[in-house]
């Protein structure tokens, strides 16, 4: 019996991922804050705390998930028709208030690598977005009667740090040209907003198709 989703799936979840992990947010800002204020150490400390939190998410939601499917699958469908419109919510939000990088002209002194570390943690862990994200986000690519849904949860969910890792990691070398460029070129980052509402609303509506067949 394999546990690994079909190379379809993986390859469109893998694209997903990649858009999803270079979208401006709370985290992104962290890294940024940290590499300016105290080096790359400090923004990769920043990213393995960030990517920490996350795996903690993937382990509460594989086993959930799992739990709800056992449960009941008309349980989890509801679960899903939730998540389309948590989706078309976060769409929504990104065309109306754009991105969430918000960074200060001016920055602090760093503190220590393991402090910056479990603010990294915290700033995940603590995020009822994240939670939410992998609650609707990760039951599109696990079919309800699936035997092996436990282990593809986890699947997508160390995927998901994996990308993530990668495409920050890459954010964070060149973050002040990052910076430079998204304050010089608001159109470019409205662009992106619009884009990432876009793929929301795709994934929402994959949901909702779905569901009322």
């Amino acid at each position: 019996m394999s546990f690994l989703p079909s190379p379809e799936v993986l390859l469109a979840y893998a694209a997903a991922c990649v858009v999803l992990a270079a979208t401006p947010g709370p985290d992104m800002a962290l890294f940024l804050q940290k590499t300016l204020s105290g080096g790359r150490a400090h923004g990769f400390a920043a990213l393995a705390g960030a990517m920490t939190g996350i795996l903690v998410h993937t382990f509460a939601a594989a086993l959930g998930l799992s739990a709800v499917i056992a449960a009941s699958a008309r349980l989890y469908g509801a679960l899903k028709i939730v998540g389309a419109l948590y989706l078309l919510y976060l769409a929504y939000g990104a065309i109306r208030h754009g991105s969430a990088l918000r960074l200060d002209g001016q920055v602090g002194a760093s503190s220590s690598l393991g402090a910056t570390y479990l603010k990294g943690v915290l700033i995940n862990l603590t995020n009822p977005k994240i939670v939410l994200f992998f609650v609707t986000f990760l039951p599109q690519f696990v079919d309800a009667g699936d035997p092996a849904a436990t282990q593809k949860f986890f699947l997508l969910g160390a995927a998901f740090v994996a990308i993530g890792s990668a495409v920050n990691a890459g954010v964070i070398l060149v973050a002040a040209r990052f910076i430079a460029a998204a304050r010089a070129n608001s159109r470019a980052i409205r662009l992106f907003d619009y884009g990432f509402a876009s793929l929301m609303g795709a994934f929402a509506a994959r949901l909702l198709i779905a569901e009322g067949r």
